[in-house]
C-alpha cells in the first residue's frame, strides 16, 4: 500500500499533530489549510491552500492519497451550522480519491447515562445537541460505507497536549496555572477520559497502515488516560513543579466551574451556553476500553501521564527544557 495522507484542517491543532505524526511514519502528506501554513515546508510535507468547499478541486490536487483524514472542527458556537456541511465535504473528497476517510469521534454520542467503560458496542443515546450532531455525522458516514466509501472511526476522550488552545484542559483546568490555580469543572473522585493528542495521533497513523485488514465501516475506541479529577490534578501539579511552574512546596488553589453562572450567561453568551450544556461529562464517570483497538492494531500509544502532562505545560506556557 501506498502511504499517502490528506489532511484535512492541517493547521489545527490536532491537523498539526497529525501532520507531525504521519511524517514521522514515513508517509508523504498533502496538507489542506484555508490560510498561511503555520510551519515551514518540510521533506513529505506539501500545502494545499484549497477550500473545504471545493471537493473536486481538492481531491484533483491531492490525488495521490489514499487516505484522506477529516481534522477540521467548528468552534462550539458553529456546530449547528457547519459541522455536517464539512463532513460531508470530507466525505466527497475522500470519495473522489477512492481513499479511506479518518474521522476524530468524542464520547458525546453516549449522553448523561452512558455506563462507565464505552465499548464500540455501546449504545448511543446522546441528551445534547451535540452529542445528536455527532451521531448524524457517524450515521451518515455509515450510509456512505454502504455505498462503497471506506471509514474510520477513531473516539477518544478531551484532548490535551499538542500546540495551540482550544480545549477544556486548556482553556478552563491550566487557564490559570501561573497564577497557581486550578478549576475542575467537575467531581473530583471520578474518571474521566483524556487524549493525549501526540499519542492519539500516532493510532491514527497505526490504524492507517492496518486500513487492509479493518472493515469497511470501522469505529475503534482509543483508550488514553482516565484519571479521576484529584489524580489528574496531582499529576498537573507535579508536573508544574518539574518545568518551574510552581515553587517547591508551593501547592496549586483547586477551585470547581461556577456551572450556575454560566447557565445565566449563556442567555447572553453563546459560548458559555455551549459550556454548560456539556456538563454532564464531568460529572458521569466515563473511559474509553482499547481493547478491539490493541486487537486490530496492536497496543495503543500511551505516554505516561506525568511525561505527558510536563510535554503538555512546556508547549502550553512556552517553556524550554532545563
Amino acid at each position: 500500500m501506498s502511504k499517502v495522507a490528506l489532511i484535512i484542517g492541517a493547521n489545527g491543532r490536532l491537523g498539526q499533530v497529525l501532520t507531525s505524526a504521519f511524517l514521522s511514519g514515513g508517509w508523504r502528506v498533502l496538507a489542506q489549510v484555508r490560510r498561511q501554513p503555520s510551519r515551514a515546508a518540510e521533506p513529505g510535507l506539501q500545502w494545499l491552500q484549497i477550500p473545504i468547499d471545493d471537493p473536486a478541486g481538492l481531491a484533483e490536487a491531492a490525488r495521490a492519497a489514499d487516505v484522506v483524514v477529516h481534522a477540521a472542527n467548528p468552534p462550539y458556537t458553529r456546530w449547528k451550522t457547519d459541522a455536517m456541511p464539512l463532513a460531508r465535504k470530507a466525505m466527497d473528497t475522500a470519495r473522489r480519491l477512492n481513499a479511506v476517510l479518518m474521522f476524530p469521534g468524542n464520547v458525546y454520542n453516549f449522553g448523561a447515562r452512558m455506563p462507565e467503560t464505552l465499548e464500540e458496542s455501546t449504545p448511543q443515546e446522546p441528551t445534547a445537541r451535540k452529542g445528536r450532531i455527532r451521531v448524524e455525522i457517524e450515521d451518515a458516514m455509515r450510509d456512505a460505507a454502504r455505498s462503497g466509501l471506506r471509514v474510520v472511526i477513531i473516539r477518544a476522550g478531551d484532548f490535551f497536549g499538542g500546540p495551540g488552545r482550544g480545549s477544556w484542559f486548556d482553556l478552563v483546568v491550566a487557564k490559570s496555572l501561573r497564577q497557581g490555580k486550578v478549576v475542575y469543572p467537575g467531581r473530583m473522585n471520578i474518571v474521566h477520559a483524556w487524549a493525549y493528542l501526540p499519542d492519539l495521533a500516532r493510532a491514527f497513523v497505526l490504524a492507517a497502515e492496518r486500513r487492509a485488514d479493518l472493515s469497511v465501516f470501522e469505529t475503534l475506541h482509543f483508550p488514553g488516560h482516565s484519571p479521576t479529577g484529584k489524580e489528574l490534578l496531582d499529576s498537573m501539579e507535579r508536573s508544574a513543579r518539574r518545568v518551574g511552574l510552581l515553587g517547591e512546596t508551593t501547592r496549586l488553589r483547586r477551585s470547581g466551574m461556577p456551572w450556575a453562572f454560566l447557565r445565566v450567561a449563556g442567555l447572553l453568551v453563546p459560548m458559555f451556553r455551549e459550556l454548560a450544556e456539556m456538563r454532564y461529562l464531568w460529572y458521569v464517570p466515563h473511559r474509553l476500553s482499547g481493547e478491539r483497538m490493541g486487537k486490530l492494531i496492536g497496543e495503543p500509544p500511551r505516554t505516561p501521564l506525568d511525561q505527558a502532562m510536563d510535554e503538555t505545560l512546556r508547549e502550553l506556557f512556552k517553556i524550554g527544557r532545563r
